[in-house]
């Protein structure tokens, strides 16, 4: 994630996003502030926002329409998101949140010690995700073009002669498949 990558906060009370920036502030993360669904729709459209906290009842666009059109949107489909609600998780709401893939649904008021740990560790798994995507996107690169000059004996072999490369694990395997895999 570039370094001016932020934390975008939406809610329609004032006073929500002041003790929501107080909480998040010992973090050190860069953060920004949204009053309602379509300012924040626009605002993660324009790019740079790693993590989004969102109020589910707001004026106009919800923050569960909001999270719905992200996860239309390429560009911002695994932008993690925690909604937060003041008027209690009834299953309903569970449901649709987690059904969208909302990372966390949190009660307000909220811990900020708890809601601090939450940000801290969505927003470093957010920005690791992408530098692993950077760096495979970079060695995808490094091999294609040496692909395409196995033929030139003067260049040098990216793996040692006799290399053997274990074969890639099946997507989302567990331990236990494997090893049933093994014998």
């Amino acid at each position: 994630m570039p370094s001016d990558t932020r934390i975008l906060i939406v809610d329609d009370h004032e006073d929500t996003l002041y003790a929501l920036e107080s909480a998040l502030a010992p973090l050190g993360y860069l953060l920004g502030r949204a009053t309602s669904g379509d300012e924040a729709l626009k605002q993660v459209l324009r790019g740079q926002v790693g993590l989004l906290l969102l109020d589910v009842r707001m004026p106009g666009v919800s923050g569960l329409e909001v999270v719905r059109y992200m996860r239309r949107v390429e560009q911002t489909q695994h932008i993690p998101v925690i909604l937060l609600t003041g008027f209690g998780a009834d299953h309903e709401l569970t449901t649709a949140a987690f059904g969208l893939g909302v990372a966390d649904l949190v009660l307000k008021p909220v811990d900020p010690w708890a809601l601090r740990t939450k940000v801290r560790y969505l927003f470093d798994a957010r920005r690791r995700h992408l530098a692993l995507e950077r760096e495979v996107r970079r060695l995808r690169a490094v091999v294609q073009e040496h692909e395409g000059t196995d033929a030139d004996p003067a260049r040098p072999s990216l793996m040692p002669p006799g290399t053997r490369v274990p074969p890639p694990r099946p997507m989302g395997a567990h331990a236990g498949e494997l090893e049933k895999d093994r014998t």
